[in-house]
């Protein structure tokens, strides 16, 4: 089997798991870590395309996600941690009560 395939089997079965665990799961924090999941399942299909056609694109968009990702990272868990001091049982059901 070549290289490429078999990063592309790992990137399906990681964005697999982080997609189910975003259906499955009512924690906002787990959500998050299962977008996360999904996003560097994403960055290694990106590094695997890359490898494979000989092209620094896909090492490039990687950074762009990367990059993204932490500004995610930044304003979510505050977001998320806001939340959860106030109400420690919070879930992803109660959250609609935000919008106002």
């Amino acid at each position: 089997m070549d290289d490429s395939v078999a990063y592309l089997i790992l990137a399906a079965v990681v964005f697999s798991i982080g997609a189910v665990g975003l259906m499955v799961r009512r924690n906002p924090l787990v959500m998050f870590m299962c977008v996360e999941l999904m996003l560097n399942a994403v960055n290694l299909t990106f590094v695997s395309f890359g490898d494979d056609l000989g092209d620094l694109g896909g090492q490039l968009s990687v950074f762009f996600v990367l990059v993204v990702a932490a500004a995610e990272v930044v304003v979510g868990l505050a977001i998320i941690v806001a939340i959860m001091r106030r109400r420690p049982r919070a879930t992803a059901d109660d959250l609609s009560a935000l919008r106002g």
